[in-house]
C-alpha cells in the first residue's frame, strides 16, 4: 500500500515511518520540517517525501496514494493554547482540507491521530469508552473533536476516515519530545535530581509507548473496512491508566538517587480520565499495547544518558514552545508559524 504520513519528522512519525515499512508499505512523508533536527542520538533514515506546510497542501501531493495516516498537527495542550486561532486552522481546518484533498485523489483509508484529551474533564471514577461525552478543556482538545466531526461527515463507500484516539504518548524516538509527561519528568530527574510534580499528583492519565501507537496504526491500517469504518478506537490500555503521582514514583524508582516532590502549585487539573481500550483489541485481533510506564521509564533513562541528554537539549531542542521560540526569534518561522524555507521542494 502506498501510505502519506503526514508528520513524519515528528516524535511519532519517525517511529511510525519504519513500523510502516517493515509490514511492507511504500511510505510517502509529508512534514514542514519544523521540528526535523530535534534529534537524540542518529537520526532515521526518513522515507522520500514532501517539504511542505500543512496548510499549503495541494492535490499533487496525494497523487497515487492509497491511503493516509495524518499525525502532523500542533501538538499539545500548552502549544495549542499559545495561540488558539493558528491551532484550529492548522490542527481542524488544514486537516480537513487534507481529507478531502485524499478522498477525491482515491485514498480508501484516512487514520486520523485524535487523542484521549477529547474526554478531558470526565473525571477518573469509571473507565470512558468511545462513546462517553467528550469535554475537551483545552483548544488542542476541541481541535481534534472538530476534525473527527467533519471527517465523520466526508465517510461514504470509498472513502474510511478511522479516528485513533491515543493516550498521551511516551517512549524514545530519535526525534524527541521532552514536554510529555514521561519523558519529562524522566529528562528532570536525570538532569536536576529531583522529579517534581507541581499538581496535586491525583489527575488520571492513560499512557502508551509511542512503538505501541505505532503498531495500532499499521493493523487499522489493513484492517476489515466494517471493522474500523468511521470509528472512533482509544489507543493503549487499561494497566497504563495512572495517576501523576503513580507516574512520578516509577521515575523516581527508575533514576536512583532521586528525590521525588509533589507540590501541588500548579492548583487543582481538570483533564483527569481513565480509559477503556477494549474496543482496539476487539476490532484489530491480536493488539495488545504492551510497554508499562516502569518499562517506558528504564527505556528513557538508558536512552537519555547514551546520547548524552543535556540541560540545554532538554529544554530548548525537545520541548516544543521553546523550539517554536526559538525559531520565531531567529527567523526561520512566520508569524503563522510557517518555516520560511516551506514549499521549496521535495526532499
Amino acid at each position: 500500500m502506498r501510505v502519506l504520513l503526514t508528520g513524519h519528522q515528528g516524535y511519532l512519525g519517525s517511529v511510525m515511518a519504519p513500523a510502516l515499512a517493515e509490514a511492507g508499505h511504500e511510505v510517502i512523508g509529508l512534514d514542514s520540517g519544523l521540528f526535523a533536527d530535534c534529534l537524540l542520538g542518529p537520526a532515521p533514515a526518513d522515507p522520500a517525501g514532501h517539504r511542505v506546510d500543512l496548510r499549503d497542501v495541494t492535490a499533487e501531493h496525494l497523487a497515487g496514494i492509497d491511503a493516509v495516516i495524518h499525525l502532523a498537527a500542533l501538538s499539545n495542550d500548552p502549544l495549542g493554547s499559545l495561540a488558539p486561532e493558528l491551532t484550529y486552522d492548522i490542527n481542524h481546518h488544514a486537516s480537513v482540507h487534507l481529507a478531502r484533498l485524499a478522498r477525491d485523489a482515491g485514498a480508501r483509508r484516512f487514520l486520523y491521530a485524535s487523542t484521549c484529551s477529547v474526554y478531558g474533564a470526565s473525571g477518573g471514577d469509571e473507565l470512558v469508552g468511545e462513546e462517553a461525552p467528550l469535554r475537551p478543556v483545552t483548544p488542542y482538545a476541541e481541535s481534534k473533536v472538530r476534525v473527527e466531526d467533519d471527517l465523520t461527515a466526508l465517510a461514504d463507500d470509498d472513502f474510511t476516515p478511522v479516528f485513533m484516539r491515543n493516550a498521551t504518548a511516551f517512549g524514545f524516538s530519535p526525534r524527541l519530545r521532552a514536554d510529555i509527561v514521561l519523558n519529562n519528568l524522566v529528562g528532570h530527574a536525570l538532569l536536576t535530581g529531583e522529579v517534581r510534580v507541581l499538581s496535586d499528583g491525583t489527575p488520571w492519565r492513560p499512557l502508551v509507548h509511542a512503538k505501541d501507537i505505532a503498531e495500532a496504526f499499521v493493523l487499522a491500517l489493513t484492517a476489515p473496512r466494517e471493522a474500523v469504518h468511521s470509528q472512533a478506537f482509544n489507543v493503549g490500555t487499561e494497566q497504563n491508566n495512572v495517576t501523576v503521582a503513580d507516574i512520578a514514583a516509577e521515575v523516581a524508582e527508575a533514576v536512583p538517587g532521586s528525590t521525588l516532590v509533589i507540590t501541588g502549585e500548579a492548583g487543582a487539573d481538570p483533564r483527569s480520565y481513565r480509559v477503556d481500550f477494549s474496543r482496539i483489541r476487539a476490532a484489530l485481533p491480536g493488539y495488545e499495547a504492551s510497554w508499562s510506564v516502569k518499562a517506558g521509564a528504564a527505556e528513557l533513562v538508558d536512552a537519555y544518558r547514551r546520547f548524552g541528554m543535556t540541560e540545554d537539549l532538554f529544554r530548548n531542542s525537545f520541548t516544543r514552545l521553546a523550539r517554536l521560540a526559538a525559531r520565531s526569534a531567529d527567523g526561520t518561522v512566520d508569524e503563522t508559524l510557517r518555516p520560511r524555507e516551506a514549499g521549496v521542494g521535495d526532499n
